[in-house]
């Protein structure tokens, strides 16, 4: 059988260039494929990295002008030429805004409201939805639409209903009266059932051959699995229960029981506004977020779903 070099050199030209023809139809693989590809994504990761960097900075520019804003005095918030970086540094707002009201027990009280109704949010939506994904029972799925069309329903329409029933269980003015009606989310079921969906079976018919029973294959297996699930929905569900403005204020009237969202409307006056006050209370407001975003964010993670499982 003749070879490349006992060929003439033209043939031997032609062949190596229809070889060439041949790996790029198969899909680029040729000599000239990968190079050609890297080059085309070099040149593409460029201008959208700064359309990154500028979509970036636009959402940022906001945020940054408010926490500088937190540590100017009240007479330099509106002077003219308007300037980002305070001119004269204080902390004399987050002082104020921390001693004139009980914000101590604000922040209690929705540190509390916010960490109960989460724990209770992840665990029954994770029961919630291991049930509807690995339980074939009949109208389990029409029990899950009917679950996910509330999610069609705005806030608005359901606040009266909800208030009555709290009102008839003798929960209105109190902590209760917004954890329980925010305990179960259509979110975070869908989410779980979404999860465990994927989990092969097999781990389960396994765990169950070993002898574990239901509560110990969901607490001992399932849980773990969905830990990235876990924390994405626990990131979530505390930033809408510490963000939460309308129920609270529907359900609270004793200001001894306020959260922070209702306190800071009550800082705000019908006609003079301390600013200086009510942007450091703000800026105080949203640490907790930020701590909680950053302490769980390395958690959302995808999970190994197959692991255990041999081939």
């Amino acid at each position: 059988m003749a070879t490349a070099a006992n060929l003439p050199p033209a043939i031997a030209e032609e062949s190596a260039l229809g070889a060439e023809k041949v790996e790029a139809a198969r899909g680029g693989r040729g000599p000239r494929g990968p190079r050609s590809n890297r080059e085309g994504r070099a040149r593409l990761s460029v201008p959208l990295t700064v359309l990154m960097w500028v979509i970036a900075a636009i959402y940022a520019l906001p945020l940054l002008w408010f926490l500088l804003s937190s540590f100017k005095p009240g007479s330099e918030l509106f002077s003219y030429p308007l300037s980002m970086i305070p001119r004269e540094w204080t902390f004399q707002g987050f002082v104020d805004a921390w001693e004139r009201v009980d914000f101590a027990q604000y922040f209690l009280n929705t540190a509390t409201v916010a960490i109960v109704t989460t724990v209770l949010t992840v665990f029954f939506s994770a029961c919630t939805g291991y049930a509807l994904a690995k339980y074939n029972n009949k109208g389990t799925r029409l029990f899950f639409v009917c679950i996910l069309a509330t999610t069609m329903l705005p806030t608005e329409v359901i606040l009266n209903p909800t208030f009555t029933v709290i009102r008839d269980l003798g929960l209105y003015n109190s902590l209760a009266g917004i954890i329980v009606p925010s305990v179960l989310t259509a979110t975070g079921v869908f989410m779980f059932r979404q999860f465990f969906l994927t989990v092969p079976d097999d781990l389960l018919h396994s765990a169950r051959i070993d002898g574990a029973s239901e509560l110990a294959i969901f607490f001992r297996i399932m849980l773990p699995l969905s830990r990235p699930i876990l924390f994405t929905l626990a990131i979530f569900s505390f930033q809408w229960r510490w963000n939460d403005y309308i129920w609270p204020l529907i359900v609270l009237n004793d200001p001894k029981w306020y959260t922070l969202q209702v306190a800071l409307r009550s800082i705000v006056g019908a006609e003079n506004i301390d600013w200086p006050v009510l942007l450091g209370a703000s800026v105080i407001s949203i640490l907790p977020l930020v701590l909680v975003f950053f302490v769980f964010q390395k958690y959302v993670l995808n999970a190994d779903v197959s692991a255990g499982l041999k081939d």
